[in-house]
């Protein structure tokens, strides 16, 4: 169970982290033409380009965050037998430890968005820094389960504020050349901070591994005094002066951004006379293509079965005969090496591509293990079936995390426009983590149903997956935010 949550929540972090991205400061090129005469666009290219350094220092500082996502998912995996042992704890006692986290980071996915919108982005990095912090040392001190679950529920609370805030901050900040590859950072940061974990817990004691999770926080919490606020958020909120300043900080101070504030500013103002969204008029049609998209690649992401594989990585090295241990560090370096390729991609072959690349992996994966399975319970082919197993667990991480992992969260924070983006932004978070724990608990009762058949479940969402992308989602590659938004919302 702690293995299954723990990787759950790494996945839907990634997941949800991506989502708010929407607004980057590159909305207000929307007025900018897309064709032949765009002088301007590209004056305001070549001033981020010679002066990105604020970016990336503002990108690293939010980005700890993400790696403090990845400590929180990856804790309890390496840290199960210890726990138990040492707290006297039942397996359902440490069952609930483990799922704690996910229903904390709910909790933080929803409320991450009014309190970004209300004290800041980086008001929003405090709040789970902190939150983080004190769950850390509630774990550290603790002398039962009381003090292990509120820690663990402060931590995952933490994680869901995280999830949100990180990717939406960069998304702000980030230059539009260099969008897509900043906001990829944020699952690439989470995937390490997991398989470090991993790493680190089979020689850290439970009570130092936990406080080794303070680590990140203390850089998130002194990294906010060197970094400006989103200007995107300044300008939102009105403060005009600030909003001028965090822009030539970010930009270089002999940059010339009177074009790119005039933008934003504009744009603000079209903003400020739609009105404030709520749930309900996602609904609406006007908004209703980018709902579909965002929660729908949410799903697909989920529901494909990426936690459920996580949770039964161990069992599937062990039943080929493989080590567990070295196989889940094989698994872990895989994730990490994969997710910084599809990084570095995703600004050069697009969006599309990669998702489509990633679920027709899935796919073939899926039907490996199955088959695997299938082998095993008609007890055929029993040399066959371990290395199938193993190669479709090895091609299934690898698959997803070229595209599936970071690329819905990159889409989802083209999509929505601003003034809905809080509350889809919370929706989508919402589903990814509802479809995250959905598949870890359900993942064990599949599998005593039928070994074969639920790879095959899973193969059958990832072909969905597939005609969703080619049907449903536009490529968002190299486009400003408005052009992505008008197309889709036309």
């Amino acid at each position: 169970m702690g293995d299954m949550n723990t990787k759950q929540d790494v996945e839907r972090g990634e997941g949800n982290a991506q989502e708010e991205i929407v607004e980057p400061l590159i909305q207000g090129q929307k007025y900018l033409p897309d064709e032949g005469g765009s002088g301007s666009e590209d004056r305001m290219d070549q001033s981020s380009k010679k002066h990105p350094w604020m970016v990336y220092l503002s990108t690293f500082v939010a980005v700890c965050g993400s790696y403090e996502f990845g400590c929180c998912a990856g804790y309890s995996s390496p840290t199960q037998t210890a726990i138990t042992e040492d707290l006297g704890l039942s397996l359902a006692e440490y069952s609930v430890f483990g799922s704690l986290l996910t229903f904390g980071a709910m909790i933080g996915a929803i409320t991450s968005g009014p309190i970004a919108d209300l004290i800041g982005r980086k008001g929003a990095m405090r709040v789970s820094s902190a939150f983080c912090v004190a769950g850390w040392l509630s774990i550290y001190f603790a002398k039962g389960a009381l003090a292990l679950d509120i820690g663990r529920l402060a931590t995952g609370y933490g994680m869901g504020v995280f999830s949100y805030v990180v990717p939406v901050f960069i998304a702000e900040i980030a230059p539009k050349n260099l969008r897509g590859a900043l906001t990829t950072l944020n699952q690439l940061m989470i995937c390490t901070a997991v398989s470090v974990s991993f790493i680190i817990g089979t020689v850290l004691t439970w009570r130092v591994l936990a406080l080794t999770g303070l680590v990140p926080c203390a850089l998130v919490l002194f990294g906010l005094f060197l970094i400006p606020e989103s200007p995107r958020w300044l300008a939102k909120t009105g403060r005009e002066k600030e909003f001028e300043a965090a822009l030539q900080r970010l930009r270089g101070q002999d940059a010339d951004i009177s074009l790119e504030a005039a933008e934003i500013q504009d744009y603000i103002e079209t903003l400020r006379q739609l009105p404030k969204a709520k749930i309900l008029d996602l609904f609406q049609r006007r908004y209703l293509p980018s709902v579909i998209i965002g929660v729908g690649l949410m799903f697909f992401q989920q529901f494909g079965g990426i936690n459920g594989i996580c949770f039964y990585t161990s069992n599937i090295f062990e039943s080929a005969g493989f080590s567990s241990s070295i196989g889940t560090i094989i698994y872990a370096i895989l994730q990490v090496i994969v997710t910084a390729i599809g990084a570095a991609l995703i600004d050069k072959a697009g969006r599309k591509p990669l998702l489509l690349a990633s679920a027709s992996g899935l796919v073939v994966s899926c039907l490996l293990s199955g088959l695997s399975f299938y082998f095993k319970s008609h007890e055929l082919a029993l040399k066959a079936a371990p290395v199938l197993a193993v190669t479709g667990i090895l091609l299934y991480i690898g698959s997803f995390s070229i595209g599936m992992g970071a690329v819905p969260w990159v889409v989802m924070s083209e999509i929505f426009p601003i003034n809905i983006k809080g509350v889809a932004g919370s929706l989508s978070t919402l589903m990814n983590w509802f479809g995250a724990w959905a598949i870890s608990y359900t993942f064990n009762y599949l599998m005593s149903w039928s070994s074969y058949g639920t790879f095959i479940i899973y193969a059958v969402i990832n072909a969905l997956a597939i005609v969703f992308v080619i049907k449903v989602v536009p490529e968002t590659k190299g486009r400003t935010l408005e052009q992505i938004q008008a197309a889709i919302n036309a």
